[in-house]
């Protein structure tokens, strides 16, 4: 009998070369394994393909539900500590040193002063209650020009009190106004007021509990109507460049501004928009178990799907494991074998899992296949998100845990008896 007397020396190019042997007689149709082995890859590629989509779904949602929140209230708020939870605000002034010392810190995108005032607006027999935004000539309104659906932005003078406003669709359409139209606000103070406003553009980001609430105005309209000069405002909206930034930005924030006394004796508060909006990212944060569970099922399911491939393998190549350890050949050089088989029919899997789980993506991110109910989603159709971070776990993630489950069936290799091996039919 022939035998192999140094340990390595069935080599690695001798290995692969029988592999390519058996994968060449599957494609050519001499294996009753083929169809099997097809299901198996076609397991594992649908599996992938489902982790894609509900990942990029998922991360796609919170991203754009996250931007729509911040948006709306940015991702820092500095105001007065003594501010309550109504939207009567303690003034702060402007010109404070700590605060243009955010300015120049690193992720930081921009600054920008606010003042709000809560009020009712009347129309014939409309009544709604909304939160009058001021703004100056430093507000980014890159949030609200994406979602602007109607009219133009108001520009803010620094000498000049514009009258113009922009608001949601939603409460345009509630009050039945349109772009143009004048309509009067009052204000529950002592004495009351009122004020005649007129509509300048219109917005619509599907996000109605902020929809329905904001009304964005000129800052020294709040001014006047809270009786404070031009130096003084509800507080500051900081922006960041990175959500991801966020705690360790806030902190900084606060080591600036958190222990500064203003002239009234009065302090200033530091506020992550989701301290402000706990409800709405602890929501979002539940999505992520949804996702976990999702993606430990898929991974089973590819797992056992390339088990039972390797089973049958092994079981269609049980004459050729006993020649080959007849002729001295270790059983971890059998085991290599299938194993670089199994390998390879994984990434043939993965490929085509990759393949169709991207082409649904970027189909649904181009044409807006899916379409949503906003009332319900805050999103009028399937948002998509595709990370390369996350494509790249995925993939390293179904390849390792395959492996791993591979190595249960190509166990059984160690127990075929050439000598039983090579009679079986």
């Amino acid at each position: 009998m022939v035998t192999f007397d140094e340990p390595n020396c069935l080599s690695l190019n001798t290995e692969l070369f029988i592999v390519r042997r058996m994968i060449g007689s599957r494609r050519e149709g001499r294996s009753f394994s083929r169809s099997i082995v097809g299901i198996a890859m076609f397991g594992i590629a649908l599996s992938l393909a489902v982790m894609i989509v509900a990942v990029a779904i998922v991360t796609g949602f919170k991203k754009e539900i996250s931007n729509k929140v911040t948006g709306f209230g940015a991702h820092i708020q500095i105001q007065n500590l003594d501010s309550n939870l109504s939207y009567e605000t303690a003034p702060v002034p402007t010109g404070l040193e700590s605060v243009a010392r955010i300015h120049m810190m690193k992720g930081i995108k921009n600054v920008q002063p606010f003042a709000i005032k809560a009020g009712i607006i009347k129309t014939g027999e409309e009544i709604h209650g909304a939160v009058l935004k001021g703004i100056d000539g430093s507000y980014d309104w890159t949030f609200i020009e994406k979602h602007l659906s109607e009219g133009a932005l108001f520009r803010v003078s620094d000498s000049l009190r514009s009258n113009n406003v922009v608001l949601s669709g939603s409460t345009a359409s509630l009050l039945k106004l349109g772009v143009g139209d004048r309509f009067t606000m009052y204000f529950i103070q002592d004495p009351p007021r009122a004020r005649t406003f007129t509509i300048s553009g219109i917005y619509n980001t599907s996000l109605e509990q902020f929809d329905q609430l904001y009304i964005f105005a000129d800052i020294k309209q709040v001014q006047r109507l809270n009786n404070w000069n031009n130096g003084e405002v509800s507080g500051y909206e900081v922006l960041i460049d990175k959500m991801d930034d966020l705690p360790e930005l806030a902190a900084k924030v606060r080591e600036l501004v958190g222990f500064d006394f203003l002239e009234d004796g009065s302090r200033l508060k530091v506020e992550t928009i989701r301290e402000k909006n706990t409800q709405i990212f602890d929501w979002l944060n539940l999505q992520d178990m949804n996702v976990v569970v999702l993606v430990i099922l898929m991974l089973v399911v590819a797992g056992f799907n390339m088990i039972s491939g390797l089973l049958i393998l092994i079981l269609e190549r049980t004459n050729m494991i006993g020649i080959l350890k007849s002729l001295g050949i270790s059983n971890v050089s059998v085991r290599k074998i299938f194993m670089y088989q199994s390998g390879y029919l994984t990434l043939v899997g993965l490929l085509w899992g990759n393949l169709v789980g991207l082409g649904i993506c970027l189909a649904q991110k181009q044409l807006n296949l899916v379409s949503l109910d906003p009332s319900s989603y805050y999103l009028d159709t399937v948002p998509i998100n595709l990370n390369l971070a996350h494509l790249l776990m995925l993939n390293t993630g179904t390849m390792v845990i395959t492996f791993l489950f591979l190595l249960i069936p190509s166990g059984i290799i160690a127990r075929i008896s050439p000598d039983k091996s090579i009679r079986f039919n």
